[in-house]
C-alpha cells in the first residue's frame, strides 16, 4: 500500500466477481507496493446483474468518481472481467467522463461470450439463490467449489461475509440472464496491454480455458497460468496478482510517455467531444513491442525508427513513431497529400527506406549527415529490383529529387504523430482539443489574449511535467549529444 507521503504512479480500479464486493480486494491493497492506489467498486450491491451495459454503467459511475485524470489499470475478476471488457470498449470509445486507461489484468474473467458453465452448478447456485441471500451453509458450498487452495480463518470468514451479504437478487439474474449474454459485438477487439491470470485448478475458467476465450478479444493478452490455484484469485494468491499489476504497469510505464493528471482531467471533462476523447484514449496506449509491420517490412520499420530517433528526439520512453506510421500507412489514414506525380505513400515509403538503408551510417554524426543530403538534395535509389522474400513489390521508380519529396513527408508524418499524442500536447501546452465538448454548441473559449489562460486549463500549461526524463527541456542522445 502507500506509504502516506507517497504519490501513486497509477491507480487499480477492481471490479469483484459474482459473490463477491469491494473488500475483495482488501489483500491485494495490502500486497500491492506503494506506486499504487487500490479502488475497488461495488457491482452488484444494487441487486441487479441481467445486463453488461447495466454492470458497466455502474462501474463507469464509481470510477469516474473516484478518477483522478492519471493513469489506472483495471482489474476484473470472473463477473468483473465480463464488465470490465465493456467498460474498456466504451473508455476507448470515449463516451465516458473518464481519461487515463493504460490497461488491464483480467483474474479467471467471465468472457464477453456466453459464460461456459454447467447445467448442473448453474442450477444448483439458482436453488441457493432462491431467498433474499445465501445461507452461510450455501455460501460455504460455494466458496469450497471455487477454491483450489486453502484459506486462513480471516480470508476464509471475510469471504463468506461477503458472500452472504450480497443481495440473492443479483445471483438469479447473473445465472439466468447476465452469464449467458452474448455481448462480444458490444466489447469488440480491444489492442491493449493485457495479462490474463487464471489458476490450473479452476474449470470452466481456468487456465486451460482462457486464451480459446479470450485471444480473439485482446490480441495482445499474455496468459499466466496459476498452480494450484482456483477461481477465488483475489483471496487465494493476492501477491502473484499485486506482482502481475506492477508488472503491466512497468511495461506500459517503460513504452508510453505519460500524460499528466491535470491534462488527463480536461479530457475526461464535459469540454472534449466524445470523438475527440476516444482518440487521445487510444493514442495514450503504449505501443505494442511485438507487433509486426503491416505496410512495411520489418527491415524498413527498423530503418524508420532510426530515422525517427535522429529526427525526433524523445527520451526515454517515447512513442514508437515508427510503427505508427506504419499503421497509418497500412490504414491509408494518412494526411492524403503528396506531391504531383510522386508514388502512393506505401510504395514512396518502401522506396525511400530502402535507399536510406542502403546508405545508412552507424556513427550519429554521419547519420545526421546523411539526413542533411536527404533534406538539401535527395540520394539516388539503389535500383528497382525486386526487394526479396519479405517484400511482395517491386520498387516504384524515384528520383534523387523524389526521394527528397518523400524524406519530406516522412518528417511530417513523424513530426504529426509525436504531436497527436496526448503527452506531447501536455508537452507543448496546446489543449485546443477542448473547445468542442459534449454540449449542443461548442464552448470554445471566453478568454483570448497573451499571457492568459481560463480557469479549466492545466496549471501547468506549455510546461513539462516536472521530474519526467522524457520532458526535460534538452533531450540526450545516445552519443551524448543533446537536442
Amino acid at each position: 500500500m502507500p506509504h502516506a507521503d507517497q504519490t501513486p504512479e497509477c491507480t487499480v480500479f477492481f471490479l469483484p466477481g459474482l459473490g463477491l464486493d469491494a473488500t475483495s480486494a482488501a489483500s491485494l491493497a495490502d500486497e500491492i507496493d506503494g506506486r499504487f492506489r487500490v479502488v475497488s467498486v461495488n457491482l452488484l450491491d444494487r441487486g441487479h446483474a441481467a445486463s453488461v451495459d447495466a454492470l458497466a454503467d455502474v462501474a463507469l459511475e464509481r470510477i469516474a468518481a473516484a478518477a483522478d485524470g492519471g493513469p489506472f489499470v483495471l482489474v476484473g475478476h470472473s463477473l468483473g472481467g465480463k464488465v470490465a471488457g465493456r467498460v474498456m470498449a466504451r473508455l476507448l470509445a470515449g463516451t465516458e467522463p473518464v481519461f487515463g486507461l493504460a490497461g488491464a489484468v483480467l483474474l479467471a474473467p467471465s468472457p464477453p461470450s456466453p459464460e461456459p458453465m454447467p447445467d448442473e452448478a448453474r442450477s444448483q447456485m439458482q436453488e441457493w439463490a432462491a431467498g433474499e441471500h445465501l445461507s452461510p451453509a450455501d455460501a460455504a458450498a460455494f466458496l469450497d467449489d471455487n477454491l483450489g487452495a486453502q484459506l486462513d480463518d480471516r480470508l476464509r470468514g471475510a469471504a463468506l461475509e461477503a458472500i452472504v451479504r450480497q443481495p440473492a437478487s443479483a445471483w438469479r439474474d447473473w445465472l439466468t440472464t447476465g452469464s449467458r449474454e452474448d455481448a462480444t459485438d458490444l466489447v469488440g477487439t480491444l489492442d491493449l496491454p493485457v495479462t490474463v491470470l487464471a489458476g490450473d485448478a479452476d474449470d470452466d475458467l481456468g487456465a486451460a480455458a482462457q486464451p480459446k476465450l479470450l485471444g480473439d478479444v485482446y490480441p495482445r493478452a499474455r496468459f499466466v497460468a496459476l498452480d494450484g490455484i482456483g477461481h477465488l484469485l483475489p483471496y487465494e494468491a493476492p501477491q502473484r496478482v499485486a506482482a502481475e499489476i506492477a508488472a503491466l504497469w512497468d511495461e506500459v510505464a517503460s513504452r508510453s510517455p505519460r500524460v499528466p493528471a491535470a491534462w488527463g482531467a480536461v479530457i475526461a471533462s464535459t469540454r472534449v467531444d466524445h470523438a475527440v476523447r476516444g482518440t487521445l484514449a487510444r493514442r495514450a496506449l503504449a505501443d505494442d513491442p511485438a507487433a509486426t509491420p503491416r505496410a512495411m517490412t520489418p527491415t524498413q520499420l527498423d530503418t524508420l525508427r532510426a530515422l525517427a530517433a535522429r529526427l525526433v528526439p524523445q527520451g526515454t520512453p517515447g512513442i514508437d513513431l515508427a510503427l505508427r506510421v506504419d499503421a497509418m500507412l497500412a490504414d491509408g489514414s494518412g494526411d492524403g497529400w503528396r506531391p504531383a506525380g510522386a508514388p502512393a505513400d506505401r510504395d514512396a515509403y518502401r522506396t525511400g527506406l530502402d535507399t536510406v538503408a542502403a546508405h545508412w551510417p552507424t556513427e550519429p554524426a554521419a547519420q545526421d549527415d546523411l539526413i542533411q543530403r536527404l533534406i538539401a538534395d535527395g540520394i539516388e535509389p539503389p535500383g528497382t529490383e525486386h526487394h526479396g522474400a519479405e517484400d511482395e513489390s517491386d520498387h516504384v521508380a524515384l528520383t534523387a529529387g523524389g526521394i527528397r519529396s518523400w524524406f519530406e513527408d516522412a518528417r511530417n508524418d513523424l513530426m504529426r504523430v509525436w504531436l497527436a499524442h496526448p503527452a506531447s500536447l501536455a508537452r507543448v501546452g496546446y489543449d485546443g482539443f477542448a473547445v468542442g465538448g459534449t454540449g449542443a454548441e461548442p464552448v470554445g473559449w471566453r478568454t483570448l489574449g497573451a499571457g492568459e489562460r481560463e480557469a479549466w486549463e492545466p496549471a501547468e500549461l506549455g510546461r513539462p511535467e516536472r521530474g519526467r526524463k522524457n520532458d526535460s527541456e534538452d533531450t540526450t542522445q545516445e552519443d551524448g549529444s543533446t537536442r
